[in-house]
């Protein structure tokens, strides 16, 4: 398990370069570039072209595409993610107050849904084709259905314009009237309501899948002949043998709330990593766009490693070679 776990980590770096290099070009070939898009286009026109070749000397832009990737990568190399060229202010430092919200969110969300899918999935396996299973499963199908940003959409219709019972942006309110964490709180509420969404109803059917086929297995069978409680055999027997399906889901979870809290933060005006990279984007910050795509590599890849290790801990019988 060592080994593997080092010929992963050993194999990361690899994979960023390669994903970085993808990323860089895809970004330097798109139409646009910073100078253009911080420019007000009646002083654009009015601008020679001499001009504007000047300014994008003076940010290197004039230097082919390779020439300023292992720029980047020397700055990265030595810890520094790079300088905003829109809000003239290091990557790094940008990117660590925006991913402060964004974990907060992401986090909270995981530990909800995964509450509930959980919670929601074994009562509706206790009861196979049940009412209350029929109920349960076309709930699940619903909220996989809708996508998360018109969910969202009519969340701020109904509870923040017409009830007014919650904001319909920021974090904090420009002149708190309480508690700083309460009022916190009450901003994310139709955020993180709308990301649970989002990713409970996927997990509460394979949950309940996994286990009508766990209690269906003859080791249930036996504990339950032996005069087990139906709470010991569920849990200590069916549940146990069922993470493994479980553990993939949430392994892949992780990154998916990351792309939908792009999504719900532009929505919500959350200031997180979501709306700090789409506003970089729109005004081609190449330094910003990089370091949020190196960011979101390595938080997939770190995620896919953690769900291989939880893997050979939910089920002793698995071995890494």
């Amino acid at each position: 398990m060592r080994r593997y776990i080092l010929r992963r980590l050993l194999l990361i770096p690899v994979l960023l370069l390669g994903i970085t290099v993808l990323d860089y070009v895809f970004i330097s070939v798109a139409p646009g570039d910073p100078i253009t898009a911080m420019m007000d286009p009646e002083i654009m026109l009015a601008q020679t072209p001499e001009y504007i070749e000047a300014r994008k000397r003076e940010l290197g832009l004039d230097q082919p595409i390779m020439v300023r990737y292992a720029a980047w990568v020397k700055e990265v190399a030595t810890g520094n993610l790079g300088y905003s060229i829109i809000r003239r202010r290091p990557v790094a430092e940008l990117m660590y107050e925006a991913w402060r919200n964004t974990i907060l969110l992401v986090v909270v969300s995981l530990v909800l849904s995964t509450l509930a899918g959980i919670a929601l999935g074994l009562l509706s396996s206790m009861k196979p084709y049940s009412l209350l299973d029929y109920g349960l499963t076309f709930l699940a199908f619903v909220g996989a259905a809708i996508p998360s940003f018109f969910f969202a959409m009519i969340l701020i219709n109904v509870f923040a314009l017409q009830l007014r019972w919650f904001p319909t942006s920021g974090i904090t309110s420009p002149v708190p009237t309480g508690s700083e964490l309460l009022d916190r709180l009450h901003h994310m509420v139709l955020p993180l309501a709308a990301l649970t969404l989002f990713s409970w109803g996927g997990l509460l059917r394979f949950v309940r899948s996994s286990m009508i086929e766990a209690l269906g297995q003859d080791y249930v069978r036996v504990a339950r002949a032996k005069g087990l409680g139906e709470r010991v055999v569920v849990m200590r027997h069916a549940f146990k043998n069922a993470m493994l399906p479980l553990v993939t889901l949430l392994g892949l979870s992780l990154p998916e709330l990351v792309g939908g809290a792009f999504v719900i933060e532009t929505l919500f005006n959350y200031p997180g990593i979501g709306q700090l990279m789409v506003d970089s984007t729109l005004k081609r910050d190449y330094p910003m766009m990089m370091g949020g795509l190196l960011v979101g590599a390595v938080t997939v890849l770190t995620a896919n490693l953690l769900t291989d290790v939880a893997y050979a801990w939910v089920d002793p019988r698995i071995h890494y070679d």
